[in-house]
């Protein structure tokens, strides 16, 4: 019998990898979508586009306070399936509460619902795969990649069914992929990993000085991005990059992640999660101090795939670091914990980018570069406290 149970256990592990691929697929196809074109679908309601700003400011503040939460629920229950299924249903059911509502007030709760529940599912994506790699069931990269893949395809899809047609599309196409992403959560395996109940030991853990400090510096190497995010397609139009070569330079930044993500685990069992880190602080530094001096396609498309290294390295660092320094049963707590508090500190760095970009247009990516150098620094003093990286 007791063979069995194990061959059972090891049949559900085996199963990992291809169920979460799908999962993140799922989840970044509705990304997809929803980034990019649901403001436009907000516009044809009647919003306006500071109603739509602040709507979209609502939903990033309100994630930051629940997400915690949820990982601690996801965390408290044992069983992380159960939760994305959940998150699933109401994503579904918030979109759907928005086909007769027109104008700022009829659209807030939905919004907000919808802003909480679907970006839960990343960080409860992230723990259920980094406790499967942590089993030997999968290459978290290799799983992780297919996010990036169906985001870039959501992004084509979406405009290729965009043209000509109503703005409805991006709802019914939002309503499409969050069904896809709830029927995607009710096939994740059943990993076991042990329940806990909240201690103070648990919280000293999470909120121990070195580990804010590491979160201080996942933080600013995201942070740092907030400028090529909001206005690297302003900023290459003003300087006379025509939009199917900006296009294509996003997509070569995308190519360039899912590479890394590839050779994800080769890199982590060489450099190490802060060494990783360290990575694209340093890359970070370099990006952004040259971005500005770009000015030609193929300047830029020199500078491009160091997104592998500020994002997809850094995204790999921080995700392993996590894995290796907190406990399995306090995985999606950490996890959305760190997503709360790159999520404030992004909302902070976009608040600047926005100013300085106004002022200063694309010299502004030199304070990202400084953001960056911040970032290795603290990257160093997390390593030094561990009496040298690992």
């Amino acid at each position: 019998m007791r063979g069995c149970a194990g061959a059972r256990t090891l049949a559900r592990v085996t199963e990992a990898g291809p169920r979460l691929a799908l999962f993140y697929a799922s989840i970044f196809l509705a990304a997809g979508v929803q980034l990019p074109f649901w403001p436009v679908w907000l516009s044809s309601r009647a919003l306006s586009a500071g109603e739509i700003g602040a709507l979209l400011a609502l939903g990033q503040w309100a994630r930051v306070a629940t997400n915690p939460l949820i990982g601690m629920l996801a965390d408290r229950s044992g069983g992380h399936r159960l939760v994305p299924v959940l998150l699933g249903a109401l994503c579904v059911a918030g979109y759907l509460s928005c086909i007769p509502a027109h104008g700022f007030l009829a659209l807030l709760v939905p919004s907000l619902l919808v802003s909480c529940c679907a970006s839960a599912l990343f960080p409860l994506a992230d723990a259920m795969a980094l406790a499967a790699a942590r089993a030997g069931a999968l290459d978290y990269g290799r799983v992780r990649l297919w996010g990036t893949i169906a985001f870039i395809a959501a992004t084509l899809l979406g405009g290729r069914l965009l043209t000509g047609r109503s703005a409805d599309v991006v709802l019914y196409l939002m309503l499409a992929t969050t069904l896809l992403v709830t029927g995607s959560a009710s096939l994740l395996p059943r990993l076991e990993i042990a329940r806990h109940a909240a201690t103070s030991a648990s919280w000293r853990s999470l909120l121990a000085f070195r580990h804010l400090v590491f979160l201080g510096a996942a933080t600013l190497i995201q942070a740092s991005h907030s400028v090529y995010y909001a206005f690297g397609t302003l900023y290459w139009q003003a300087i006379g990059i025509a939009d199917s070569w900006i296009a294509a330079l996003w997509s070569e930044g995308n190519v360039a992640e899912i590479l890394i993500f590839f050779w994800g685990a080769r890199l982590v069992r060489g450099c190490g999660p802060l060494g990783l880190l360290a990575l694209g602080g340093g890359a970070g530094m370099l990006r952004w101090a040259v971005t500005p001096f770009a000015s030609s396609v193929p300047e830029l498309a020199l500078v491009q795939p160091l997104h592998a290294l500020t994002f997809g390295a850094a995204h790999l660092g921080a995700m392993n670091y996590l894995a290796r320094h907190v406990p399995p049963a306090y995985g999606a707590t950490a996890q959305t914990l760190y997503s709360a508090t790159v999520g404030i500190g992004f909302g902070l760095a976009s608040l600047l980018s926005g100013a300085l970009y106004g002022a200063a247009g694309g010299k502004a990516y030199l304070a990202m570069a400084a953001l960056a150098a911040a970032s290795l620094a603290l990257t160093a003093a997390v390593a030094i406290s561990r009496n040298g990286p690992e």
